[in-house]
């Protein structure tokens, strides 16, 4: 059959409008199928988030969420917040009870694992807490008196280390800067000696064994006549109470105590302990406000120098001649100082030697 070209136009148009069509219908299907589809899963993700909602209630109603606690596989107990009790395990580490134990040395620390659990169940924290740190090994803290360097007694706390120390400078024991304490960290706790013991096991009589040939000058200085310092006649430059010996160790120092420490109220004139020419006056250092004397050769050909530091002001300059009855300086509290004090050195040949085989005996 043969089609004329009017023909195969209106036959062609027919078939693409039915192609048309049908793919209209097709998609009209898929769409309606789909609705379908979306509306039966929403109703079931409905019923199951009803189901979940009643399941949680109930759940919420007749159990609470807790924390199995367990040590080494040993279980230990409950806690409803293992943040809060691990914190507290933390915290006796690494400051024990603030008392005795200063801190704790723990091998294992607690495992937790998330339970649910009928209300009702109460945590057992400070029992864990109490189990956990008896596993470990404590570090008691105390403080060591110590007699040059010797351990002699023991007490808790530091305020009874600083009185002991303190009433035995007050009593003026002859050992009071030969004592000192420190402190003490040990597995094993010592006995502790009560204050008044403490002290009365310490306390050194004070032993005067130089008398002085002269009675005190109007300087209210002591002098000597017979100088073993190969000296003439030698005098205290200030009278006083000695608050610090010759080579004792010392919380305020580096080293060893190169002088003697004489107190004194501040402003009391200083004299040398015999003549000769200042070689220094000034500012030096820990010294504070120092004067240095040399006084010459002595009978035996060694050179004398003496030390005035600490002083609130100085009376002369280098070059000055001095003699016994110069005022140097006045008593003061410069430099490394605790408080208003002379601090003497005798040096033979630039060597400090103990002032107390010369003086203050």
């Amino acid at each position: 059959m043969i089609f004329s070209s009017c023909q195969k136009r209106k036959y062609f148009i027919q078939y693409n409008y039915h192609i048309r069509v049908k793919g209209v219908l097709k998609i009209k299907r898929i769409l309606k199928n789909t609705v379908i589809h979306l509306r039966t899963s929403f109703k079931f993700a409905l019923l199951l988030l009803i189901g979940v909602a009643i399941i949680s209630f109930l759940i919420f109603v007749v159990y609470r969420p807790m924390y199995s606690v367990t040590l080494n596989g040993e279980f230990l107990g409950y806690t409803s917040d293992k943040s809060e009790l691990q914190g507290k395990i933390n915290e006796y580490i690494q400051s024990g009870d603030s008392q005795t134990v200063a801190f704790v040395e723990i091998d294992t620390l607690p495992d937790y694992k998330m339970c649910l659990l009928k209300k009702g169940l109460t945590a057992s924290d400070e029992e864990i807490l109490s189990t956990v740190v008896s596993t470990g090994t404590p570090y008691y803290k105390y403080y060591a008196i110590l007699e040059n360097g010797i351990e002699k007694c023991y007490v808790s706390t530091y305020e009874e280390s600083e009185n002991i120390i303190n009433q035995l400078k007050a009593k003026n024991s002859s050992n009071k800067d030969a004592v000192s304490y420190v402190v003490k960290y040990d597995t094993q706790l010592s006995e502790f000696t009560n204050l008044d013991t403490a002290i009365a096991s310490l306390y050194v009589e004070p032993v005067n064994t130089k008398v002085p040939t002269t009675t005190k000058t109007g300087k209210n200085t002591v002098k000597y006549t017979n100088s073993s310092l190969g000296l003439a006649a030698i005098q205290q430059p200030v009278t006083g109470r000695i608050t610090s010996r010759f080579g004792v160790q010392s919380r305020i120092r580096s080293s060893a105590h190169t002088g003697l420490d004489i107190a004194n109220s501040s402003g009391t004139p200083i004299i040398p302990i015999t003549g000769g020419k200042v070689t220094y006056a000034g500012r030096k250092g820990s010294y504070g406000n120092l004067v240095i004397i040399d006084h010459g050769k002595n009978a035996n050909g060694q050179t004398i120098e003496t030390y005035y530091a600490h002083c609130s002001r100085l009376n002369v300059s280098v070059g000055d001649v001095v003699n016994e009855n110069t005022t140097i300086a006045f008593v003061g509290s410069t430099g490394n100082s605790t408080g208003p004090h002379l601090h003497l050195e005798i040096r033979i040949n630039g060597k400090a030697v103990n002032p107390q085989n010369y003086l203050y005996n």
